[in-house]
């Protein structure tokens, strides 16, 4: 019969289809929440590389809502969480929660590295692991669940995921840049930048003064005998004057 040959690719559409829904279905699982438009989860899973001819498609733009809306929510929770705490110490805790590890660590707990869309060279080259893609997913995925659920269903989300390590012991940051980026990112402020401000010595042995400067921040900075070392110097600087950090890198 000629019906046989196209039953087949048929079926196998069908069980492929069918292997993706359980997929969805266990990150659905494990966020806690039940998307009304599953398309939203698939974008929110989607790199750009899986599809670099339709960027709209891809988590990018829910990657940069759901950005916003974790430090929000996260915030509201230190808020309720801490009442006593002063408002460097939220900061520093925010600054923790939000972190790249942080959202990649729940990435992984969520298990959606089995099923990022990635292009064939990230796949081979592992990019599903990545720490920053992972991070970006965490986001964007809190991103799809505000625009499907609105804000409550993004904040049960949050608080699901991030709860518990509320009252984690804090990890020292001692990456000084690392830990500025990442407290301006989850104040919604652009990434902190460095200008040389002065440079003395010969050649072999150069001093080096730089400036790092956050929007509507007073500068603060640094000296080594590097770019890198007096970057790092600066960013420590202005970390302990806004009281993000003590003076033990914490």
């Amino acid at each position: 019969m000629a019906l046989d040959s196209p039953v087949e690719p048929a079926v196998h559409a069908c069980e492929v289809m069918k292997t993706k829904n359980a997929g969805l279905g266990a990150i659905e699982d494990r966020i806690g929440y039940r998307f009304g438009r599953r398309d939203l989860l698939v974008q929110a899973l989607t790199h750009i590389s899986a599809v670099p001819s339709d960027k709209a498609h891809t988590y990018q733009r829910l990657e940069f809502l759901g950005d916003r809306v974790l430090g929000l929510a996260v915030s509201d929770m230190l808020f309720r969480a801490f009442p006593d705490a002063e408002e460097g110490e939220l900061s520093r805790r925010l600054a923790e929660l939000v972190r790249r590890e942080s959202c990649a660590e729940v990435a992984v707990t969520w298990g959606v590295s089995d099923h990022v869309r990635l292009g064939d060279g990230e796949i081979a080259a592992g990019a599903q692991q990545n720490a920053a893609i992972l991070a970006d997913i965490c986001e964007a995925i809190v991103g799809a669940a505000f625009v499907d659920g609105g804000a409550a269903a993004a904040q049960g989300i949050v608080e699901r995921a991030f709860g518990e390590r509320l009252h984690a012991p804090r990890r020292p940051l001692r990456d000084a840049k690392t830990a500025l980026q990442e407290w301006a990112q989850g104040r919604g402020l652009p990434t902190p930048s460095y200008v040389v401000a002065s440079r003395s010595g010969p050649d072999h042995a150069p001093h080096f003064r730089i400036a790092v400067m956050v929007r509507g921040m007073t500068p603060a900075e640094g000296a080594g005998t590097s770019k890198r070392v007096a970057e790092q110097a600066a960013a420590r600087e202005f970390l302990v004057r806004e009281q993000i950090w003590t003076t033990d890198g914490t």
